[in-house]
């Protein structure tokens, strides 16, 4: 029974080898990221609130990158598996081409629709005159950031891509240089440090965006430069050629996913606007508290994006009864990995607020959020296992009812209607809407259960 759910060491050696410059790159990303936020939280509560929201935002647009780089990387994954340079060759074109188009969209929609998105999250309890800052503050950080999409952008396609064909350690190392750079210009333009300008949120927005053309900078000269190891990039650039079969079939695929994608964290933003109707302070202790969850999910969420890797490349090779057993022991792995991080991030919870400059209300309530999300770390650890399973074998439609489905069917009427027609206290509020995922679990069980995932999509 036990050997259904454990694996023997060369299973847990070639998950962890793709997984952990996976979670070496993202940690680092997400440390940076938090002691970016820690930074901001230093100058004052307004500054905090304002780049929470545009992050918030900002998020949004990352995942939706996300999802159309993963709608095609189902076809890389598997291509590569089956050897298929060319198909390699093209998926990666179609990356870099949709994704552009999609970014420059997204610019539009920030230049011309942010102070609309931003007032959405400042609507809670809080004078006028805090509002109007945080507003302020807000529409500075994000006009600076969308400067940097772009890069953000044709990075993640080179990145994307190199981990699909097995080099997971190229993108890790650009992504974790981009961050120390990120970091060292955060501290010298936010204070002012030797000589530099004090510069507050735009410094730290400013420093945000070197470090996005720094990061595209390396991980497009390793590529190149590795032609001879990256054979898809060979002639990538010679044309724009994508046979129209492919195009037909990551636009069926693929296109569910980036939906999906987008819904997933257009929900995520809802539900942080129903938090804010509580006031500004609820705002900047979710902010608190959604910083260290990333830093410390971190490695549960690393190991899903390599079983979507390692089942894609085992289903396109047609390993597919070895692709089911797989599934089970990597899922299970990173439930208990689930647990293992959540007991060290409620004890943890108690001192990170007191790093932050900002009132004792803030603190408490951002420890007590934080609790209650460690505490569904191992219901989000198997939620986001199941979900890079079927995504792996292309069945997007599956999972879009899954994630998305489940987001907005369920989450946020439920956050929706606590926040606006009860008076239940935050935590209460924000205890319901992360308990009410084991639904989502029960879901995604049944799914990867039946295995309605297991299929060969480059035959």
């Amino acid at each position: 029974m036990l050997k259904r759910y454990f694996g023997d060491k060369a299973f847990y050696k070639r998950l962890l080898t793709l997984a952990i410059p996976i979670m070496l790159q993202n940690g680092i990303t997400n440390f940076v990221n938090m002691l970016d936020n820690v930074m901001v939280g230093r100058i004052g509560t307004l500054e905090m609130t304002g780049v929470a929201v545009t992050n918030q935002l900002i998020f949004v647009f990352n995942l939706c990158i996300f999802g159309a780089i993963s709608g095609a990387g189902i076809f890389g994954a598997q291509f590569f598996g089956k050897g298929d340079t060319k198909g390699v060759r093209h998926t990666f074109r179609f990356k870099i081409l949709f994704c552009s188009a999609l970014c420059l969209l997204g610019i539009l929609i920030f230049l011309f629709g942010g102070n609309l998105l931003i007032s959405l999250y400042l609507k809670g309890e809080g004078t006028a005159a805090d509002i109007e800052a945080s507003l302020g503050f807000a529409r500075e950080y994000m006009l600076i950031m969308l400067i940097g999409l772009l890069p953000y952008t044709i990075a993640q396609c080179f990145s994307s891509t190199l981990r699909e064909t097995g080099k997971a350690v190229p993108p890790m190392t650009a992504g974790i240089i981009a961050v120390f750079i990120n970091l060292v210009l955060n501290y010298l333009l936010i204070f002012g440090k030797l000589g530099f300008p004090k510069l507050g949120v735009a410094g730290a927005a400013i420093a945000t965006v070197i470090s996005r053309f720094a990061e595209l900078a390396m991980v497009v000269l390793w590529t190149i430069i590795n032609r001879k190891k990256n054979e898809f990039i060979i002639g990538a650039f010679k044309s724009i050629y994508i046979p129209i079969r492919l195009i037909k079939d990551i636009t069926i695929k693929g296109l569910p996913l980036m939906l999906n994608e987008t819904l997933w964290a257009a929900g995520m933003a809802m539900l942080s606007q129903c938090y804010s109707l509580r006031g500004l302070s609820v705002v900047a202790a979710n902010n608190i508290c959604q910083t260290f969850f990333n830093v410390f999910a971190v490695s549960f969420m690393s190991v899903g994006v390599a079983i979507g890797i390692i089942l894609g490349q085992m289903l396109g090779s047609g390993e597919l009864l070895e692709a089911k057993k797989t599934a089970v022991r990597a899922i299970a792995f990173s439930v208990l990995l689930g647990f293992f991080i959540a007991a060290v991030y409620v004890v943890a919870a108690e001192f990170i607020p007191l790093i932050y400059n900002t009132n004792d209300e803030v603190r408490l309530l951002a420890t007590r959020l934080m609790q209650v999300s460690a505490l569904a770390m191992p219901i989000d650890a198997f939620a986001n296992a199941a979900y890079f399973t079927l995504r792996s074998g292309g069945k997007t439609a599956v999972t879009f009812i899954f994630d998305s489905g489940f987001m907005w069917v369920v989450a946020v009427p439920v956050a929706f209607i606590l926040s606006r027609f009860t008076s239940l206290n935050i935590i209460l509020l924000f205890a319901i809407c992360q308990g009410i995922n084991i639904i989502k679990d029960i879901i995604g069980y049944y799914f990867v259960k039946k295995g309605i995932w297991i299929e060969n999509l480059t035959v």
